[in-house]
């Protein structure tokens, strides 16, 4: 089974800039809305999907918000594409608003099943791919509680998904993104490994991130999961996770 992984959190916070110090030669990015990737040279990096002459699939990215068409890019990079080693999905949240507004003349609440049905296959779909695989799902989160009591999970649409299925469950590494201010007073953004108070879903397996806070950077947290699949790292004590300050970032 494919490790299944949510990067969460909110718009600048630091979700698609973490994909920068991938390598694309052994990355699949798949585009639910198109926009530009924010970091230089992203063109000559990332190629859209073709079939060579040969008749074979080339290439590293696909723009699409349909499920199935996604489905069948699993397909192809787990059984043709063995130098692929993660597929990145850059705002998945967005699959299921565009199927609602896609089928927003549609009545009746079965098409409401129907669309948290879709997005569920998708998460099973992915966690089935070869083992060597990391599926990267970045997502948006919302607050389900209140200003006084807040609840953050991964943003879905309407609250059939979420009455069905608890998808933040569905993860095995469920990590946010956050910026946080620097010694030198400069914004930075790092990636939480873990919740601190139980207000959201962030998670990640005991011991394998000894430190809260790390680099926003997906190369690192792919690098620690292998470890720790593999058994390099030591299982710790949770009271041993612990926070560090931001210009002491380890891993």
């Amino acid at each position: 089974m494919a490790d299944i992984i949510a990067i969460a959190g909110d718009t600048g916070s630091g979700k698609s800039t973490s994909i920068k110090n991938l390598n694309p030669q052994e990355t699949f990015i798949v585009s639910i809305l198109g926009k530009p990737l924010p970091f230089p040279g992203y063109k000559k990096k990332y190629i859209p999907l073709f079939k060579s002459e040969k008749g074979t699939w080339e290439g590293n990215y696909f723009k699409s918000n349909n499920i199935d068409n996604i489905l069948k890019i699993f397909t192809v990079v787990d059984k043709l594409r063995p130098e692929i080693k993660q597929i990145v999905i850059d705002d998945s949240n967005y699959l299921m608003s565009c199927e609602t507004m896609d089928r927003v003349n549609e009545k009746g609440y079965e098409k409401f099943t129907q669309i948290a049905s879709h997005y569920y296959n998708l998460i099973m779909g992915a966690a089935q791919l070869r083992d060597d695989l990391k599926i990267i799902f970045l997502s948006h989160t919302e607050n389900v509680g209140d200003v006084l009591n807040p609840k953050f999970k991964l943003k879905t649409s309407g609250k059939m998904l979420d009455n069905t299925v608890n998808v933040d469950g569905l993860f095995t590494y469920v990590l946010y993104t956050e910026l946080h201010e620097n010694d030198e007073g400069k914004m930075e953004r790092v990636f939480r490994t873990n919740t601190i108070d139980g207000t959201d879903s962030c998670k990640t397996p005991l011991g394998c991130f000894k430190d809260l806070y790390i680099p926003n950077d997906l190369t690192i947290v792919i690098d620690r999961i292998n470890k720790y699949n593999d058994g390099e790292i030591e299982e710790v004590e949770e009271t041993e996770h612990k926070e560090t300050s931001n210009d002491k970032l380890a891993i």
